[in-house]
Order: structure tokens, then sequence, then C-alpha cells
């Protein structure tokens, strides 16, 4: 999996020291967000069913692992809806941070199973952007009337397949202009964690997702039962509000990167087992593996596929190896896990591995992650 994929092709750059390029008349001045409203709107199920069909997809090169896994748990546990895994292609999927997954079915199957299609699409950022199975499926969702919802750099999927022509959207913060010069006929917005336009929704960044689902949910469920899921997942609010301007890269971030990358580089993994909270899993895998100094992996004995709190299936890596760094599973709700985790990535690597993570993630710790 490219590592443009990993961190964002423009945030790589920047943490570099390379260069960047000088933006367009287009990128230059993003547009600014209106003030938030109130909530999301999605078209009721469609017929014979009594509640909304919500398919989270992964294209077969893999996908970013929270952009996948935040939106399936959070919509799963809200019980809202009926939310299903699905691939471009069978077999185990390769996703970031050392996580592998098996989908509930593939697109061929799902689209024998349901003619009418999905109600809503949720598509995390994917390790080829244009993939062409990918593009043509949700192009044939989008004709059946389904709401496509980007994360992160899944509004690459959507730009490439023509669904964000006319629209405005947003993207992870350190690909706004990139994708300004790359998709001009798109308005790209800036302070906000989510827009919709017309039947199309994007994201900002990775973290992004947790106010997105809590926020589908509110639209599909009530508030009531919004606020039962944010509660279990140790959220507060989920505005789309929020700060662009709060995340750039600076000269320390450089400095870090560097000295993360000069330094040894240790495994760690994480032991996995069934009825793991895979919203909490994610996170944890993911800011790990923003460091620099860590490739994370889980481990289950026999490497056994396991079954997560809402029924993914995960595939181990492997089995625990002597040496290795180890991290308990995550026990805590989503949020206050991330928390544990950044703080613990600091004492181990030091305050700049922290920095890093949370640029990467386009994660607000002021905003209880929200």
């Amino acid at each position: 999996m490219r590592l443009s994929h990993l961190l964002g092709s423009t945030l790589l750059l920047s943490l570099a020291g390379a260069p960047l390029a000088a933006p367009s008349a287009v990128a230059a001045s993003p547009a600014s967000a209106p003030v938030p409203t109130a909530g999301l709107v999605v078209p009721a199920a469609k017929a014979g069913r009594t509640r909304p069909l919500i398919a989270v997809v992964a294209d077969s090169a893999g996908a970013q692992t929270t952009d996948f896994i935040v939106p399936y748990g959070v919509l799963k546990d809200s019980d809202v809806a009926d939310v299903r895994s699905v691939s471009t292609r069978g077999g185990t999927i390769a996703m970031t941070r050392g996580l592998r997954i098996m989908t509930d079915e593939t697109i061929a199957d799902f689209d024998a199973r349901e003619a009418a299609g999905a109600d809503i699409v949720i598509v995390p950022a994917q390790a080829e952007p244009k993939s062409k199975a990918l593009r043509n499926w949700l192009r044939s969702q989008a004709a059946k009337g389904a709401t496509i919802v980007s994360v992160c750099e899944g509004a690459r999927v959507l730009a490439a397949a023509g669904l964000l022509d006319g629209k405005r959207a947003v993207t992870h913060w350190a690909s706004l202009d990139s994708m300004a010069r790359s998709y001009p006929a798109t308005t790209w917005v800036r302070d906000r964690r989510y827009v919709q336009d017309g039947p199309v929704i994007t994201t900002a960044g990775v973290t992004a997702s947790i106010p997105m689902s809590l926020a589908l949910v509110e639209t599909i469920g009530g508030r009531a039962a919004a606020e039962a899921t944010a509660r279990r997942f140790g959220v507060e609010s989920w505005t789309p509000a929020h700060r662009t301007g709060d995340f750039a890269i600076e000269a320390s971030d450089r400095a870090a990167a560097a000295e993360a990358q000069r330094a040894k580089q240790e495994l760690t993994e994480i032991p996995i087992g069934d009825g793991v909270d895979e919203v909490s899993l994610a996170l944890q895998a993911e800011a790990w593996g923003r460091t620099f100094r860590t490739k994370v992996v889980t481990t289950h004995a026999g490497r056994t596929p396991i079954r997560s709190r809402h029924g993914l299936v995960i595939v181990p890596d492997g089995e625990a190896k002597p040496g290795s760094h180890v991290v308990e599973a995550a026990t805590l709700p989503a949020v206050r896990e991330l928390e544990a985790t950044l703080a613990e990535m600091g004492r181990r690597y030091g305050s700049g591995v922290i920095r890093l993570a949370i640029l990467a993630m386009e994660y607000d710790p002021d905003a209880n992650g929200n």
C-alpha cells in the first residue's frame, strides 16, 4: 500500500520538507463555510425496508482503517440502520495500520441481493482512488438514489467518479489545495467537519468520521438515539463546526518527523480477540501507526480470524513474538482510548509524535474528538 495513501501525499511532502507547489487560484482560498446547519438530510428507506440499508465499501486494493471502521462501528452500535461491509472483490482486505478485514460480501453479491441499491453508501479513503470497479459501482448506486458519503480522502474517489462536479465538498486539510487543482469543478470548503450538497456528503480528515456518523444516527434515529450512541463512544457534540486553520505543518513538525524516521523502528503488537471494540481498536492502531516509529500488527493465537463487537471479521497478522512492543487491545470508549493512546505514544517516543498523529488524523483534542 502506497505511503501517500497512509499519510496523504501533500502532508507527506510537507513533513519531508519538500516545497509545496504554489496553489492555483481556486485552491488559494477554498470557500469558507457558512454557519453550520442543524443536521443532515437523507431520503426515507427504500420500499420494502423498515429502516435504511447502509453499505460501507472498500476496494480490494485496500482502504483507510479509521475511515472504514468508525462509521461501520458507530452505525452498527446505534442500531438505527442495517449496515453491511462490502468490497469490490472477495478475500482479505489490507487496511492501513496493520488491520486486515474480510467484508460481509462483494459488490456483486450485494447487487444480486439488493437490486434497488443501498440507501446510503460510505466511501473511505482508498489505496486506489481511481479504481474502475469502485467508480462504476458508486455511479450505479448514485443512479439508484443512494446518498453517497465520503470520509477524508474518500472524496478523491467521488471526485474521480464525477460525483462532486458542481458541488461543495470537504476533505483532509492537507489535501484541500491539491484537490482544488485536480478537481476545479468542485468548491472545496474549509471550517467544516462534514458538508452535504444534495445526495452527497463529504467529511474532513479521518476523525471527522466520528461526528459525521453521529449526525447520520441523529438524522435516521433521532436526537435521543444519537445522544445515547455518543455517550458510549465518549463524544459530547457532533456539530460540523471546525477550524481548518488550526492544522498546518510547522518547522518543529518536520524536525519531529525526521527524528522519528532516524530512530530505531520497532514492531507494535495489538492482541485481539472476539468481541474487541472495532472503533476503539481502529483509533488505537491508527494513532500508533502515525508515529513514524513503529509498524502496527494484530496478533491472535493460531492466527484465526476474529469477530469484533459488531461482527466485523478481522484477520490477525500473526502470533505474538518475543521482544515486540505490546499494547493491550482497546478497552476504553473510543475517544478516551484515542486520548490514552496519544498520551502513551508521547511517553514512549516524545511529544512530537503526538502532534504528528493529530495532524494526520485531523484530530482536535479540545473538541473531545468531535
